[in-house]
């Protein structure tokens, strides 16, 4: 009933607190288990601090592209405004008539053989506001007015032959309406 080999048998009292005790051998295999399970532990939590860091970092990434978001959005809805307001009719007809286009009459089609349909006619011409009258000069005094050389022209309004009229320009002149052929 001793657990001690080689030294003196222990009887009673202290035979019972020896099997109470652990053997040198298995008190040495302990050791390497309590380093196991600290390891263990230390490296679990290791690996949730990292894994608690990557969802924060992944937070604050979506943080910052919920605001890009809002940002391009809100950037979106401004030129869709000003995309709509440049689309308005009254605001196309402004823009056209400072280009000098005018309101297109009856459409007319040219099929592909080459032969028109409908009746060509030439676009209505633009009315063009007419400049307000020049403010009439002051009267200049006699001595300061020179009089004509002999040779001279007269000056325009003054009673000489009046200026030609200028002539229309080429692009006022309705286009023909003869179709195209081999078009």
């Amino acid at each position: 009933m001793s657990r001690q080999v080689g030294g003196p048998e222990l009887r009673g009292r202290a035979a019972r607190l020896a099997r109470l005790l652990p053997a040198g051998p298995a008190s040495a295999a302990r050791a390497p288990f309590v380093l196991l399970v600290v390891v263990l532990l230390g490296g679990g939590l290791i690996t949730l601090l990292m894994l608690n860091s990557a969802l924060n970092e992944g937070s604050f990434t979506l943080s910052e592209l919920k605001r890009e978001t809002t940002e391009l959005t809100d950037e979106q809805q401004a030129l869709q405004h000003d995309v709509d307001a440049h689309a308005r009719p009254d605001a196309l007809r402004r823009r056209a008539e400072a280009l000098g286009m005018v309101p297109g009459g009856i459409p007319v089609f040219v099929d592909p053989d080459g032969t028109v349909r409908g009746v060509p006619s030439p676009a209505p011409t633009p009315a063009v506001a007419k400049p307000p009258p020049p403010a009439s000069p002051p009267s200049p005094s006699p001595s300061a007015e020179a009089p004509p050389s002999p040779g001279a022209a007269p000056a325009p309004g003054s009673g000489g032959t009046p200026a030609p009229a200028p002539s229309p320009a080429p692009s006022d002149r309705p286009a023909p309406a003869s179709p195209t052929p081999g078009r």
